[in-house]
């Protein structure tokens, strides 16, 4: 429960988070989950390359389930953000639960097509979309924010453990009991979340403040991410890394059929191999963090999956293919492992989810890409060929470290801090403004390059959590008198850019504070903007007390 949140833990280990029962439960249910999901995902590939001729169908496999996180992830990471998240979890999974039980049905009546067997891959893609952010936002709140690279750690190894496993078994299933058999399966594993979260609860802070409309809610968290340089370029590292990376998943049914002249238990050990090396790459991510930086990790991975690929495309030994996917599936983990937890950790609790959501949409986006160009690229011309230019394309990759540095993980406080709201002579409603906000200080000429360099944060700081149209005005008859300027849209809009200061955020105003001369603190002056039509006759000015 909410109460092991806050239990003392003297040094966070990659199995602390296991301590909670909360995320205990969800994590061993999502495991269970996950089993079923890679058996379901060995048999569509493997009934995909059965029932097509077409390498391009094949590969769209892939592209079916992570492109509606391209199209979903954004939208749903605001609705995790302003609903209850575990509900949004739960409502995910009955998506990924009814897919899997249609195509079961399908198979069993006689008529899955390539078109329909695509169709249910886009619909537990959408039930994906709406688990993922919900569920990696909601890590912060049922653990210790000193936990969350543990936990993240955790889910990723969960899943690649699973991976070890899940295809192997696929495999045999598929071999020996038929497809049907493999998708009944997914559809009784799917059960397992559904139970835990409706089984579980824990407490999240919440907003004083109405929820925000779903357009508005979207908008702040894009802005928010434009403006947060660290997630900016963790975002588009993971595109380009996704965009790459997908060929070894989405053309490895190809290299078991064409080049290993294999069946779907090879294609199972094969998937196990990657699944093996990201797991093994997961319980020592510990030491591997303490003996270089983040992104030189990210950067070494992305060679680790370009030496994959063209170790595929070069072999035609199972053992070979097997150690090479073993690699890949290293260099895989220990990616987004790092760009998720890196983006976590530089977002407030109350764009979190959004910005996950952006993460994910773009990361799948690059895969949906990358399946559909390195598709093509196998039918057009060979599946040498597609390999050979994945790999070249990883290197590149690997490079873009250079301007698209990973931040390192830095525990920095981003819960929103207490705010009060002036006390005001007018009475407002939630949608009146626009509200025009002025800040007054006086700074002395030894201080003013440092009070511009502090107003520069602050400029960052108040515009990525709502404040438009900034400005910084120096009085020309009283020199030592700058004043910030800056507007919401409406009253409902200040109040929510106060609530979503951090404590972290506000250390910039400490640090101004302290270069201001005056007696008595930087005053500020709230107004409300009037036009001079005539047919408007309310005061035009509100004049709230000093803050305190």
């Amino acid at each position: 429960m909410q109460s092991e949140k806050n239990a003392h833990l003297p040094v966070s280990t990659t199995l602390a988070p296991f301590r909670n029962q909360v995320f205990r439960s969800i994590w061993t249910a999502t495991q269970i989950s996950s089993l079923g999901w890679l058996v379901q995902t060995v048999a569509i590939s493997w009934l995909m390359a059965t029932i097509s001729a077409s390498d391009l169908m094949v590969a769209l496999v892939q592209a079916a389930s992570t492109l509606p996180v391209f199209f979903l992830s954004i939208l749903a990471g605001a609705i995790a953000d302003n609903f209850s998240r575990r509900w949004v979890m739960f409502a995910g999974h009955c998506l990924i639960a009814l897919a899997s039980t249609t195509l079961m049905i399908s198979v069993g009546l006689g008529f899955a097509g390539p078109w329909l067997i695509l169709g249910l891959g886009f619909l537990a893609g959408c039930g994906f979309a709406l688990n993922d952010p919900a569920w990696h936002a909601s890590v912060g709140d049922i653990l210790h924010k000193r936990d969350i690279p543990a936990a993240v750690t955790l889910m990723s190894v969960g899943y690649n453990i699973v991976r070890s496993v899940g295809p192997a078994l696929g495999g045999v299933v598929l071999a020996f009991f038929g497809p049907l058999a493999a998708f009944a399966l997914a559809a009784l594993s799917d059960l397992a979340p559904l139970t835990a979260i409706w089984r579980t609860t824990w407490d999240v802070r919440t907003s004083p403040l109405p929820r925000e409309r779903m357009t508005m809610a979207i908008h702040d968290g894009v802005r928010f991410t434009l403006m947060s340089l660290e997630i900016r370029a963790a975002i588009a590292r993971a595109a380009l890394f996704g965009l790459a990376s997908i060929s070894i998943l989405a053309l490895l049914p190809l290299v078991v059929r064409d080049q290993l002249k294999s069946g779907p238990i090879i294609y199972g050990i094969l998937l196990a191999g990657f699944g093996m090396g990201a797991f093994m790459a997961g319980m020592s991510n510990s030491f591997l963090r303490r003996i270089t930086s983040q992104d030189r990790l990210v950067s070494f991975a992305s060679v680790a999956c370009s030496a994959c690929c063209l170790s595929l495309a070069l072999t035609s030994s199972v053992t070979m293919a097997a150690i090479s996917l073993a690699l890949g599936g290293a260099g895989w983990l220990i990616t987004w492992t790092g760009i998720d937890v890196s983006v976590q950790l530089a977002s407030p609790r109350w764009v979190v989810g959004r910005t996950l959501s952006i993460y994910y949409a773009l990361s799948a986006g690059g895969m949906a890409a990358g399946s559909w160009i390195w598709g093509t690229i196998a039918q057009n011309y060979s599946l040498g060929w597609a390999l050979e230019s994945a790999a070249g394309a990883l290197l590149l990759v690997a490079a873009a470290g250079i301007v698209l540095p990973v931040r390192p993980w830095e525990e920095t406080d981003q819960e929103s801090s207490d705010f009060h709201p002036p006390e005001l002579a007018l009475e407002l409603k939630p949608r009146s403004g626009p509200i025009v906000v002025k800040v007054e200080y006086l700074i002395s000429e030894e201080n003013i390059e440092s009070f511009l360099g502090y107003m520069r944060a602050r400029r960052h700081v108040q515009s990525r959590a709502g404040a438009r149209n900034w400005t910084l005005q120096r009085n020309l008859q009283a020199p030592s008198i700058w004043t910030e300027t800056f507007r919401t849209p409406t009253w409902m809009d200040f109040l929510r850019l106060n609530h979503r200061l951090t404590a972290a955020d506000k250390e910039v105003s400490q640090r101004l504070l302290a270069l201001h001369d005056g007696e008595r603190p930087p005053q500020t002056v709230l107004s409300i903007e009037r036009t001079t039509e005539a047919a408007r006759t309310r005061a035009s000015t509100i004049v709230s007390r000093p803050p305190r």
